[in-house]
């Protein structure tokens, strides 16, 4: 199994990776279905009209996470690693006013966000949680082309028929035909990666780095490394800047440039209690969260609505800690993909699918692990640290009030920042041997999110979401 670590960080727009970005990413491979002229329904015409269904989660939050946008935004042709946030609003209205979109390679077509973009609180897609229908008419009216596609998460999408043989056979053979690639540590679990590192006598940073150079020469790995560390920090800079209030509703503030200017007003002057470490990593997280609600440009880590956790802890590792190199940013980020593709692989980064355990949980233990890592951590501390940041994240709910990545998301993702330091700091104390094995860890994560109440993950019809103060 492996995932590269191009597959885990993406850079993408704010505010989900599953609600905008997945939904984007499905209308711009429908296009090119059309585009690439794939057979349509017997008897139809010349291609004239677009239309979309959104179901489950993407229902359910869907206007909060702006998925009617990113689904506009998708069919003009636009993609989340290329567009510009600052001109969607622009685009959006002009589509609205409208009713018309003509993509790039496409005759113009009617497509009005009015009639054509459907909430369909009903009808629950069996693939997953996050489940939405593209529909292609002819200029009579008759249906062109139909596919129905799941965003499983992180801003991975598959169509039905993909997701289907996933679950039937199909990692099996995509396996096999990863195989054939040549990957040389193809490891599929905690315990696989740690006897691979243990026969080979390398580090899981070098193991990493061995897979991801069978598809790609090492300048091209670290230029495109290096392009999603500064997006991160580019975003978390923008985020200490920026004022006002988010976008959705809630009318909630954004407080990173505030707290961030007290602590530095504070520095240096011998009146911070010890533990103000921990306002620096949520300061820091807090920043990249707020930036992602109100829209921005974000690398999903693994997620939008955890983006935070990994850039606050590698943003503190550069700052705050004794030793740290560009070298040690290069092997932080590695090892966090490593253990972002084992949970992915194993069981879910999906708030609809496990609820934020799977999220922030995820995020946290990838940042622990990319930590221990760069600190020097062996390959049974790494793990170590992954483990205890996912244990103590266990059975959290997803439940964002309004549908929106706001509350209690932002504050999470400082708290999972904290969390993920600890753990690194605990892992490097001990020797690497411990109770329960990573392993275990994700798949109790896995079945705790199968037998979580629907109203729990990402629907807003549970938990915090239901329960705000009178306004």
């Amino acid at each position: 199994m492996f995932l590269s670590i191009f597959d885990i960080f993406k850079i993408g727009i704010g505010p989900s990776s599953s609600h905008t970005m997945g939904p984007m990413s499905a209308a711009a491979r429908f296009l090119d279905d059309l585009r690439n002229g794939r057979e349509k329904e017997p008897g139809a015409g010349d291609l004239g009209a677009l239309a979309c269904s959104l179901h489950g989660s993407l229902a359910f939050t869907g206007k909060g996470h702006a998925t009617d946008r990113a689904v506009i935004l998708g069919l003009c042709g636009l993609k989340p690693d290329t567009l510009d946030p600052d001109r969607a609003a622009e685009i959006e209205a002009a589509l609205r006013k409208s009713g018309r979109v003509t993509p790039p390679g496409l005759p113009e077509l009617r497509f009005d966000p009015a009639t054509d973009l459907v909430f369909d609180y009903d009808l629950r897609l069996p693939g997953h949680a996050n489940g939405m229908i593209l529909r292609a008419f002819d200029t009579h009216g008759s249906l062109y082309l139909e596919e129905t596609y799941y965003s499983i998460g992180g801003g991975f999408v598959m169509t039905a028929v993909e997701l289907d043989a996933q679950k039937h056979g199909g990692a099996a053979q995509l396996h096999a035909e990863k195989e054939e690639v040549g990957y040389p540590y193809p490891f599929g679990s905690a315990a696989e990666m740690l006897a691979m590192g243990k026969a080979s006598g390398k580090s899981i940073v070098e193991m990493k780095w061995a897979n991801e150079l069978a598809l790609a020469d090492r300048a091209e790995v670290t230029g495109r490394v290096e392009e999603i560390r500064r997006a991160m920090e580019d975003c978390l800079e923008r985020g200490l800047r920026m004022e006002g209030e988010l976008p959705g509703g809630l009318r909630v503030k954004r407080r990173a440039k505030a707290i961030h200017e007290q602590l530095k007003s504070e520095a240096g002057r011998n009146i911070a209690q010890p533990h103000v470490v921990n306002d620096w990593l949520s300061v820091y997280a807090m920043a990249v969260n707020e930036e992602n609600a109100a829209g921005g440009r974000v690398v999903t880590a693994p997620t939008n609505g955890a983006a935070g956790v990994i850039p606050a802890v590698l943003r503190y590792y550069r700052g705050h800690c004794i030793g740290a190199s560009d070298a040690g940013a290069v092997d932080f980020l590695m090892a966090a993909a490593a253990i972002g593709g084992l949970i992915k692989h194993n069981a879910s980064i999906s708030g609809a699918e496990v609820g934020c355990q799977g999220e922030v949980g995820s995020a946290a233990a990838m940042a622990a692990a990319g930590l221990c890592a760069a600190l020097g951590g062996t390959n049974e501390q790494v793990e170590n640290a992954a483990e205890i940041a996912l244990e103590h994240h266990l059975g959290m709910t997803c439940d964002p009030a309004g549908g929106l990545v706001q509350v209690p998301c932002i504050e999470r993702n400082g708290l999972g920042a904290i969390k993920a330091v600890s753990a690194a700091s605990l892992a490097l104390r001990g020797d690497g041997t411990h109770f329960m094995p990573l392993d275990n860890c994700i798949e109790a994560m896995r079945q705790t999110g199968l037998d979580m109440n629907s109203k729990y993950k990402e629907t807003s019809q549970g938990g915090l979401a239901v329960n705000l103060p009178e306004c």
